[in-house]
């Protein structure tokens, strides 16, 4: 099978060395095994991206000597295929609407009976508020996949990863999954679908073999791999590098457009020069 990779930025801001050293981490890996390498436009959240931005990923990596192969893939061009992915894991029984805001879950998790607040790879720990309440999707802000009734209807399930940090088989429990992960959401009521739902579909219809990303993503994969499974999709084997952080240890964001790639170009930088900074 050929080894098949993606890079796939999110239109809403510059992109940063952080970008720059897991784009050409993906490039140079397809190429070294003889590869494709995919572009892909994380535009799903469509009150943040623009187009600008978007022009300037393309204008960015093609500074950076980054070439892909096919099209280029937009989220924004398959939100049906989402659509159809949440449909199937409704009609499997194994979601539920959900109607609580962010403050009702913060003030949920604090409340004295729970104890210590708990975090997950999706955030604070979903506290089951609404899971058999069976109200309708017009009452509902989000649609929440049944965390451990899916982990059941899945049955054992695995994935591999090759980064230095995690190497090797991972099993998944559905016991971990229930404590450690929680109620996920698939979708909100202004958005077609979750980062996990649609990167997972994603990832199928571009049959992408090698998923390669920061290490900050490590524990969603579980999450992904679960979605795997219940949908009769295949898993690829992930990559998680470390990130690249500034001088005070922490890891770089949109917002550090003291470091963004295009801020180095009119600096007058080169490419081998970009390289050099994130240890490439």
């Amino acid at each position: 099978m050929m080894f098949r990779t993606r890079f796939a930025p999110s239109p809403t801001g510059p992109l940063h060395l952080g970008h720059a050293y897991s784009a050409i981490l993906a490039h140079d890996m397809a190429r070294d095994a003889g590869g494709e390498f995919l572009l892909r436009i994380d535009d799903l959240d469509q009150s943040r991206a623009r187009p600008h931005w978007e022009e300037q990923i393309y204008a960015d990596l093609s500074w950076l000597g980054l070439t892909w192969d096919g099209p280029v893939r937009r989220q924004s061009d398959h939100f049906a295929d989402y659509e159809t992915a949440l449909q199937t894991l409704r009609n499997s029984g194994l979601t539920f609407e959900c109607q609580c805001t962010r403050r009702d879950i913060e003030a949920a998790a604090n409340a004295p009976q729970e104890g210590a607040p708990i975090f997950g790879p999706d955030g604070r720990i979903y506290p089951g508020t609404c899971r058999n309440l069976a109200l309708p999707p017009t009452a509902a802000t989000c649609t929440r996949l049944d965390i451990a009734r899916a982990a059941e209807a899945a049955g054992p399930f695995a994935f591999t990863e090759t980064g230095a940090r995690h190497a090797g088989a991972h099993n998944v429990s559905a016991q971990e999954l229930a404590t450690t992960v929680g109620d996920v959401v698939l979708s909100r009521r202004q958005m077609a679908a979750s980062y996990h739902l649609s990167v997972v579909i994603d990832d199928s219809a571009t049959q992408i073999t090698h998923v390669i990303r920061g290490a900050d993503l490590f524990e969603a994969t579980r999450i992904h791999v679960l979605l795997q499974a219940l949908l009769g999709l295949p898993t690829p084997t992930y990559h998680h590098h470390d990130l690249i952080r500034d001088d005070a240890g922490k890891r770089l964001a949109k917002r550090d457009d003291a470091r963004a790639i295009a801020k180095y170009r009119s600096d007058g930088a080169a490419p081998q020069d970009i390289r050099r900074l994130v240890g490439h």
